[in-house]
Formats: C-alpha cells, structure tokens, sequence
C-alpha cells in the first residue's frame, strides 16, 4: 500500500474566503480598508506570517513594517476558529474514505497553523484520516522546504507521494524527490503545464485511480 500525504489549503478545502475574512477583520482592527478576495486569495501558500507580510507590502504607505507581529497576534487568534466560510472540494471525503479502506497510509503537511489546521480537520471530520499532521509551526521549517514532508512520510513509514495545489507544493514535491499529484483547482498562480507533477486531476474521485497507477 502507498503513503499519500496531503496539503490541505487549496487541495482538501477551500479555505480562501475564511482567510480572506480573518484578514480583512485585521485590517478593520487597524483601522486600514479591506483587500479585495483575489489579492488575499493569492497570497495563500507560504503560511500565516508570509501572508501578512504581504498584505502589509500591499499596504506599505499605510501600515508601519514593525506592525507585524501585532497584526499576526490578532490574525491568528480570529484565525484558529475561523471554518465557518470553508468547504470541502467535491468528492473528498468519499475519496479518503475509499484510499482508507484500500489500505493506504494518509497524513497531511500544511504551512496552516497546527491551532488551525486541527480546528479545520475537525470542523469536516477529516481528522480521522489522518494520523500524522504536520502543520506550519510544527518544524523550524516550512514548505518548500522539504523537511517537513520528508517528516511526514517517515512517521507514516514513507517514502510516498504527495497531492498538493500550488507552486509551493510543486517545489515541495520536487526537492523531497517524491511524485507530485497536481489538483488543478486550488490556489496555484501558474498554468499547470509551469508545474512539474506526475499527474493532474480536477476531480478528487479520480484520485484512486491514479494512485493505482503511480503506484
């Protein structure tokens, strides 16, 4: 059986818009106007701290640099809750379900938050899924780095592969040296061709299949 190690943010669930609440609601805290959904949206991926660095660049005549660690204080804290706007990509538990059964290994490594990330497995009881999570904060290191994912698949007795949605994944994937599953529907800025994968799939009930077959 295979060992399949999951991102979450953009393969699993569409969390944008939570996240794109959490940090207008930070901004309103402030006492800065709100960013629209597309500019927050693209800049998911690298983890919470990266993503106020960004919106404080975006905000540079506005807001002081040295704001930042108050401003991720106050983000993370409405962020560990924050589920109520997320859902699951079509097919997803099904599909778990069904590698489970077959008798597959599954774990997830996120650059999410680990507060968050258990809040959100549990909000979609997904948590059952995954015995090995690894969250943003769990290492020194944060993806691309592989460090992470190369934990990940140790604890579950790995080598493995790897399904994720971004760039971030994709170099992920790479460096660690493992196959990369493409989900083409998340928060990837590049075409698909622009990212080196094994396979790519826009329906998570395709999944099993092209495991079968990488495998």
């Amino acid at each position: 059986m295979t060992v399949i190690v999951f991102d979450l943010d953009g393969t699993l669930v569409d969390s944008a818009p939570d996240i794109h609440a959490v940090t207008n609601r930070t901004l309103a805290h402030f006492g800065q106007p709100p960013l629209p959904f597309a500019q927050v949206r693209s800049f998911i991926g690298h983890g919470a701290s990266h993503l106020l660095s960004q919106v404080i660049a975006v905000r540079a005549d506005l807001v002081e640099p040295a704001l930042h660690a108050e401003m991720l204080t106050f983000f993370l804290h409405h962020y560990e809750t924050a589920v109520t706007l997320s859902q699951l990509y079509h097919g997803v538990t099904e599909t778990l379900e069904r590698l489970t059964a077959q008798g597959h290994r599954l774990g997830l490594c996120t650059n999410k938050p680990i507060a968050p990330t258990h809040h959100l497995l549990s909000h979609f009881d997904l948590q059952r899924f995954f015995p090995i999570v690894m969250g943003g904060d769990s290492l020194p290191q944060r993806k691309p780095d592989p460090t992470p994912l190369l934990a990940t698949f140790a604890a579950l007795g790995g080598p493995g592969v790897f399904v994720g949605d971004s760039e971030v994944d994709a170099e992920t994937a790479a460096r660690a040296g493992c196959p990369f599953l493409l989900f083409t529907e998340g928060y990837r800025k590049k075409a698909t061709d622009a990212l080196p994968h094994y396979q790519k799939f826009d329906d998570f009930r395709e999944l099993p299949d092209i495991i079968a077959r990488a495998c």
